[in-house]
């Protein structure tokens, strides 16, 4: 396996005995209190500026590898599997920088501070240690880029009264509610939520099928779902102080969080082919 690794100033990718150790420095919280101005990244990725159609990943196929994080509930995300990475003019969202956004797709064990709201469902967990997927039409790119780009620009206020979308309060969270329906009608979810002390060394699987996903830990099956994301999807493992949250009452906000000096380590990654 050949791997691209992304480092912001003070975070790291260093290898270790049979893998790699992700780290971020510690970062002071800013004028808001939990939030920092600082995004702080340390990732590790198979697709560079390949365009979509061209990622490497598709199933039938196996993720197997070992982890353990520096604390249980790291501000911020991390995690291992496969995305289309759909942010991809780096909104603030991470992502690469040459390809248009897209919609989500993606198998993963995710691990989101409490400060994340990652889910269009209200029905599935949103923060935590989860194991999901997301499925997405492949849209053209010309029909998702204005709202891509329009659309966190309703979390910053300043810029939604000169839009004209925050006539009050309560028609900006209106907004967020429909856009949140339409979005929860396009993308398909699913996840579950993970009970495991993340700091121990475990053992994380993903099997990835034509017509299901399967994520087991440890050797044991802990989620299993139908909605399986399209193909192809680049490989991505990391560690970073973001959060995003669309919450149910159509509140959006992203950003990045004070964090004390975080690592996670990865060993034994295998990717295998289930032909």
């Amino acid at each position: 396996m050949t791997f691209q690794f992304h480092a912001t100033p003070g975070a790291s990718v260093a290898q270790i005995e049979g893998g790699w150790r992700l780290s971020i420095p510690a970062g002071e919280q800013g004028p808001r209190g939990e939030m920092a101005a600082v995004y702080r990244l340390a990732e590790l990725e198979d697709y560079g500026d390949l365009q979509r159609k061209d990622l490497l990943h598709r199933p039938p196929l196996r993720l197997r590898l070992r982890a353990r994080a520096s604390a249980a509930d790291l501000p911020g995300t991390w995690g291992f599997g496969w995305w289309n990475d759909p942010f991809s003019l780096s909104l603030g969202l991470g992502g690469g920088a040459r390809r248009f956004p897209a919609l989500p797709n993606a198998a993963w064990f995710f691990f989101a501070s409490r400060h994340n709201y990652l889910s269009f469902r209200d029905d599935l967990p949103a923060s935590g240690a989860l194991a999901g997927t997301f499925r997405s039409p492949k849209l053209p790119a010309w029909v998702l880029a204005p709202a891509a780009l329009g659309l966190p620009l309703l979390a910053l206020r300043p810029l939604a009264r000169i839009a004209g979308v925050r006539q009050s309060r309560t028609l900006e969270l209106a907004v967020g509610q429909l856009l949140r329906r339409i979005a929860a009608r396009l993308i398909r979810e699913d996840a579950a939520a993970l009970h495991h002390d993340p700091t121990a060394w475990h053992a994380y699987e993903i099997e990835w099928r034509e017509n299901a996903v399967c994520f087991r830990l440890d050797g044991e099956t802990v989620f299993e779902t139908p909605v399986v994301p399209h193909a192809p999807m680049g490989l991505v493992l990391w560690l970073d102080n973001q959060y995003a949250a669309w919450t149910p009452d159509g509140r959006l906000s992203y950003g990045f969080l004070a964090n004390p000096a975080a690592w996670i380590e990865i060993r034994d990654i295998a990717l295998e082919s289930l032909d």
